[in-house]
């Protein structure tokens, strides 16, 4: 017989199971993860990225706490012409009835610190809209379309919020004039881009009433014609330096947070007149100057005497007394500066002197003479002319007495060339080159002959060795008078008005306006602006 074989298969089905079950799980569990992890750089992210990164003063869900138009000294035209679009947004229904449109938008212009922010931050506050704020530059970024894309979507936060204000601080930042030709790079052409959208926004088939656009910049020479139009913005306001009144305005606002000896009112007129040419800005700082200098001499109250230091600090920066200048260097300096003060005092339209030192400043400056200049825009011939001679009496000086000149005189140097060229080539008060009027042109590109440019050179040296002559006349005539006001220079380092008078008299053409202000070198630039300055009264001098 056979013997008989049994095959046997052993069937571990448990085992089996268990092994897919673990595999599947594994499987279901990385499938998971991997649908939850997101890639460093996703859709989501870049869709994050084109959202206006706004700031947003709420009426109704913010406190509303913030500026206001009572706390905007100054600047009348302005608010009024800003308050018509917040009364506009307040009662539609008003200017609806009459069939007057309101403003697309209004760009606040003007030089730095004078107020445009501050202005738009009290329109935020008082408006009761909600005021969607973004700065120029927070459009553009390193990846290409984001600039376009956040423009998007800020006026379609607009819109949904209508109405509403869009605010974007220092517009030149996206609104610069678009390139002329072939040219085209990747930073040129994302800034286009930005442009364009915006002006598709403000003013475009899909543009919607309900959205107002305020927009500040001081640099408005380098925006987009197309942006200035009406239909975007229709309104320019021009913010410019303070006058008399609005100064005064400006320091009672900011004396009121100061601890002083007496009322604000009390210096605010004073210190007004001390401050000509000062934006708001500045201003500002000779409060916070003051109060620190008061804190730095232990005081308890901030005086007259520290606001007077916080002018003259920020004209001709702070006094460096550690400077070591040898005795011989110090006369040759109390001289230059007793030339200036001696032609200012002998010549009829000059500005009054305010102060003569011989204390070195930080501004690297060896020694200063403060005037009194107006709050004037039109300039004679004659005026400029001695203006001239005032900043030649420092060098006329210094050659007289010491038979030798120095390097001292360079800054009153150029003045006198800038009023020199100023005279001949921009005013037309040369009787040899004519009614002629050519702007300095930075470029080197001028619009006129190489004959014309010899004769304005020409003329150019002429005045300013006339004005020289004049100089060394006046300073001949009174060397006495000089030398008395040198040498007590050099005892006493800094003398005043007062001071000045009791030592060689008062000034032959009648005592002029007793009024402190900043250097005079602020006047040399406004000459022959557009209007006449308001009449304007001197406050008493000090007791």
């Amino acid at each position: 017989g056979g013997v008989p074989v049994i095959y046997e298969r052993g069937t571990d089905m448990a085992g089996k199971l268990l092994v897919s079950l673990i595999l599947a799980a594994i499987l279901i569990s990385i499938l998971n993860r991997a649908r939850t992890m997101r890639s460093p750089v996703s859709f989501d992210y870049f869709s994050q990225m084109g959202r206006a990164k706004f700031t947003l003063v709420d009426p109704v869900a913010g406190s509303g706490k913030g500026v206001r138009f009572s706390d905007v000294a100054g600047l009348y035209e302005a608010k009024q012409e800003v308050m018509e679009f917040v009364d506009y947004l307040k009662r539609p229904e008003f200017y609806r009835n009459l069939g007057a449109k309101v403003p697309r938008g209004a760009l606040l212009l003007g030089p730095p610190g004078c107020g445009k922010t501050l202005l738009a931050k009290a329109v935020a506050t008082e408006s009761n809209v909600p005021f969607l704020s973004m700065n120029g530059s927070e459009f553009i970024e390193m990846i290409g379309g984001l600039g376009a894309a956040r423009v998007r979507d800020l006026f379609k936060e607009g819109r949904k919020r209508s109405p509403c204000i869009i605010y974007i601080d220092e517009i030149d930042a996206i609104g610069r004039k678009r390139s002329v030709g072939g040219q085209f790079d990747g930073g040129s052409g994302e800034g286009e881009q930005t442009l364009n959208q915006l002006l598709v926004e403000m003013d475009g088939m899909a543009s919607k009433e309900g959205v107002i656009m305020l927009a500040s910049t001081n640099r408005a020479d380098v925006l987009d014609k197309a942006l200035l139009r009406p239909g975007r913005f229709d309104r320019h306001i021009l913010i410019d330096l303070p006058t008399l009144e609005e100064r005064k305005q400006i320091f009672e606002t900011h004396l009121k947070g100061i601890t002083l000896e007496h009322e604000p009112t009390k210096y605010s007129h004073r210190m007004a007149y001390l401050t000509p040419g000062f934006s708001g800005a500045d201003i500002a700082n000779v409060c916070n100057e003051a109060a620190l200098h008061a804190a730095r001499s232990k005081q308890l109250k901030v005086t007259g005497a520290d606001l007077e230091y916080a002018v003259e600090r920020v004209v001709g920066g702070t006094e460096k007394r550690s400077h070591a200048m040898s005795p011989a260097e110090k006369r040759v300096v109390a001289y230059h500066e007793s030339g200036h003060a001696i032609v200012g005092w002998m010549l009829p339209t000059t500005d009054a002197l305010l102060k003569v030192t011989i204390v070195p400043r930080t501004n690297m400056a060896l020694g200063f003479a403060q005037y009194t200049p107006k709050d004037q825009k039109l300039f004679t011939k004659e005026e400029i002319f001695e203006k001239m001679c005032m900043a030649l009496g420092g060098r006329v000086a210094e050659s007289l007495t010491f038979n030798k000149i120095t390097t001292g005189a360079q800054n009153d140097l150029q003045k006198v060339s800038q009023m020199a060229y100023a005279m001949v080539r921009q005013y037309g008060m040369s009787d040899v080159t004519g009614l002629l009027s050519f702007e300095d042109n930075k470029s080197g590109l001028r619009p006129y002959s190489k004959k014309l440019t010899a004769l304005f050179d020409d003329e150019v040296r002429r005045v300013v060795a006339k004005a020289y002559q004049q100089t060394e006349k006046v300073i001949q005539e009174n060397k006495d008078k000089l030398e008395l006001l040198a040498e007590t220079l050099l005892k006493k380092e800094t003398l005043n008005y007062p001071e000045v008078e009791a030592l060689i008299g008062p000034p032959p053409h009648g005592k002029k306006n007793l009024i402190d202000s900043a250097d005079y070198e602020a006047s040399v630039h406004a000459a022959a602006n557009d209007s006449p300055p308001p009449a304007e009264t001197p406050p008493p001098p000090p007791a």
